[in-house]
Formats: C-alpha cells, sequence, structure tokens
C-alpha cells in the first residue's frame, strides 16, 4: 500500500475491512443535486401549487379528444347509423367474429377480460347492462363514443368502423358464455337482448 493510499484511508474499520475517503465526481454530485431541485419543484407544483392530479389530467385529455371528434368519437363531427340487422349479419361471418376477437384482445380486454367476465369495465356477457339495453346498436354507439366519466375512450376516433363493427359482433356471439369468475353484476337486468 503506498503512502497516498494510506492518507486516504479513514478510521473506520468493520470486520477487518478499512474504507477509503474518496471525493465523489463533480458530475455525480450535480446530478443528484438536480434531482433534489427536480423533486422538490415537482412537489411544490403538484402540492400547493394547484397542479392536476392524474383524475384531473384525464378529465382534460378526455375532454380534449371530445373537442376533437365532436363528441361523437368521430372525426368528421356525425355518428355513424348501423342498424341492428347489419351487426346481426355481421355476428354470423366467422371471419369478422375473429377479428373482432383479435381487435377486443388488443384494445378491451385490459379492462373486460380477455373471457369479457368484467375487470374494471363491467362484464359484457351478463344481463346486466349499465347504458342501454344490450343491443348491439346501442353497443357499437358505447363503444364509438365511449363513456369519458368512467375512463372509457372513445374508439370510434381510433380505430375503423369495421373494427368498430367486429369487436361489437364478437361481444354479441359472447352474451351468455358464462366465463370463470365473472364480474359482479352492475346496471339493470335486461332480458330478451
Amino acid at each position: 500500500m503506498s503512502n497516498q493510499d494510506q492518507d486516504n484511508l479513514t478510521d473506520h474499520e468493520y470486520d477487518g475491512i478499512r474504507e477509503y475517503d474518496n471525493k465523489l465526481p463533480i458530475w455525480w454530485l450535480a446530478t443528484f443535486i438536480g434531482t433534489v431541485i427536480f423533486a422538490f419543484i415537482y412537489w411544490l407544483h403538484y402540492e400547493f401549487a394547484g397542479g392536476p392530479d392524474l383524475q384531473a389530467e384525464l378529465k382534460i385529455e378526455m375532454e380534449q379528444l371530445q373537442e376533437k371528434t365532436g363528441g361523437h368519437g368521430h372525426d368528421h363531427g356525425t355518428a355513424v347509423a348501423v342498424s341492428e340487422e347489419e351487426l346481426l349479419k355481421l355476428m354470423t361471418s366467422a371471419d369478422t367474429v375473429s377479428n373482432g376477437k383479435l381487435a377486443f384482445t388488443g384494445k378491451c380486454a385490459s379492462c373486460h377480460g380477455d373471457q369479457l367476465q368484467g375487470l374494471i369495465g363491467p362484464n359484457l356477457v351478463d344481463e346486466y347492462w349499465i347504458h342501454g339495453k344490450g343491443s348491439l346498436s346501442e353497443i357499437h354507439t358505447v363503444v364509438s363514443q365511449g363513456v369519458p366519466e368512467k375512463g372509457m375512450p372513445a374508439w370510434g376516433a381510433m380505430l375503423k368502423e369495421d373494427e368498430i363493427k367486429s369487436i361489437v359482433a364478437y361481444i354479441g356471439s359472447q352474451k351468455g358464455s358464462n366465463p370463470a369468475n365473472p364480474k359482479a353484476p352492475q346496471g339493470e337486468k335486461v332480458v330478451n337482448n
């Protein structure tokens, strides 16, 4: 051990190990101090200056989306009218239902479950409905326009109309499927939907 190493040793010893008194690099100290300052300003902004919380930010973004789409979930500002008969016909197409399942899995399953049993969002295969009576055209409207106050986005602004119809056809094809561990019923019971 050199004399310089000997000079850098501290008096601390633990299990025969002595530590060096090395200075921290300037870049590390600057990063650390910058992080502490940023955290303090961030805390002041959100705790005392009235910065929005996560719910307020979601509400603002959902309002901006509604303004952008004209409140209808479509960029051209008009709601797409879809007949119950058209959606029933799509339910009989294996390709449409298969495409709907893929789209549902990618976009909707995180809230409604991979078997439509309900997680954050409601169960979609039981006889209870929060919005409407569970008809395919009403499901289409909810999927297209969303339910901003519940956190459901207006998928009409993000998906093609054919994708929305295929998702609705898939949901319709799964009604009454009785998945394992369904979410408790929500809304009003509807018979013959």
